[in-house]
């Protein structure tokens, strides 16, 4: 077929057969086919994905080479992009942003603040726009978890004259949390709709600008902060952060009932501290159990996006201001959280795409994305 002129029906036929695991439909159908360009036998396309977090990526660019070789291209060159995708619902609070995640947890304790701050830089790594909110009135960690300790925002004034707060900046992530606003030492003792109005404050009195994923990182509990923002924005999602032994996972199923019952989607389940390989020997300890979260998971019928274990090296970097995934990229826990961290966007595209298609919503469990 070299000798025989290609045409884009060809190309779009080839494409066909590439399947996106996460969607389980071709990417034909889905429109991430944007552009197609044929010189001869050489063929240039343009496959645009719902997040340049995809899990697969390279999978499928390697696929649509194949399929295009296959009926005859010579030179072929397949660009990938990713435009992250919304619900498509009204967020007249923070009209920018795509995507809202609430990453929150049953009980204290449980690294949540830890596992949300690196997620929101993992996805900031893989090129996406990233936001995150210190939603924990009550003991904001984030100003230290980012090296922005001691650190004040800039106040502006818009064009309607609005009074609006730049958040500050690290690692990629743009960050905004109460700790910014008041001394590292004192105590916020507040009631709980002062704690709330903060949260709206945050949301609707902050320059977000452009944002893919704004990540909530929530206080333990199901109070009044979770209520809040549930019924300020339309949430994406949320995400339960447990430990394995049965007193974390006994509050986390009650995080995930509340989530449930307030109807926002449930996008997964992470054990966090699930086992500590000792440094010296190498030798594996199951300190708090292990395998509890994904069977809480099962349980609920919700996706099990993975495991963090015990690192000392994931202390040190809260307290240095470095996230692990910035301060030891190459290690496998780093890769690990990553990994998470795509699973987590993928769940985000499937979600979406489900609610702008009025279909309910597949969602993949297990962590072989």
């Amino acid at each position: 077929m070299a000798d025989t002129l290609l045409t884009e029906e060809q190309i779009r036929t080839a494409l066909s057969s590439i399947i996106d695991p996460d969607l389980r439909r071709d990417i034909v159908s889905l429109g991430f086919v944007k552009d197609i360009a044929i010189d001869g036998a050489d063929v240039r396309v343009r496959i645009q994905l719902t997040t340049p977090a995809c899990p697969v990526k390279d999978q499928m660019k390697a696929a649509a080479e194949q399929a295009l070789r296959e009926i005859g291209a010579v030179g072929v060159d397949v660009q990938m992009t990713a435009q992250v995708t919304s619900r498509g619902g009204a967020n007249s609070v923070m009209p920018g942003v795509r995507n809202t995640i609430a990453v929150a947890s049953g009980k204290g304790g449980v690294g949540k603040s830890t596992v949300a701050a690196n997620l929101a830089v993992a996805l900031a790594q893989d090129g996406s726009r990233v936001g995150l909110i210190d939603a924990d009135i009550y003991g904001p960690s984030m100003p230290l978890m980012f090296g922005l300790a001691n650190q004040r925002p800039m106040v502006f004034q818009n064009a309607a004259g609005e009074r609006r707060l730049v958040p500050l900046e690290a690692h990629g992530v743009k960050v905004m949390s109460i700790g910014f606003l008041i001394d590292p030492d004192q105590a916020v003792i507040w009631r709980g709709p002062m704690a709330s109005g903060a949260l709206k404050q945050f949301m609707a009195e902050v320059e977000w600008e452009e944002l893919d994923y704004l990540i909530f990182d929530m206080p333990p509990g199901t109070g009044d902060i979770q209520l809040t923002l549930t019924q300020t924005i339309p949430l994406t999602g949320a995400v339960i952060v447990t430990t394995p032994q049965d007193v974390a996972l006994a509050d986390a199923r009650k995080g995930l009932k509340m989530f449930e019952r307030v109807q926002v989607p449930l996008l997964g389940v992470i054990e966090n501290m699930s086992y500590f390989l000792a440094p010296d020997t190498g030798a594996r300890y199951d300190i708090f159990s292990h395998g509890g979260g994904a069977a809480a998971a099962a349980e609920m019928g919700v996706p099990f996006l993975g495991e963090i274990p015990i690192v000392m090296e994931m202390r040190m970097g809260g307290d240095e201001g470095v996230p692990y995934v910035v301060r030891n990229p190459e290690s496998e826990q780093a890769k690990n959280i990553r990994s998470i961290a795509r699973a987590l966007a993928a769940q985000v595209s499937i979600a979406n795409t489900a609610a702008l298609e009025q279909a309910p919503v597949q969602i993949i469990i297990g962590n072989d994305q």
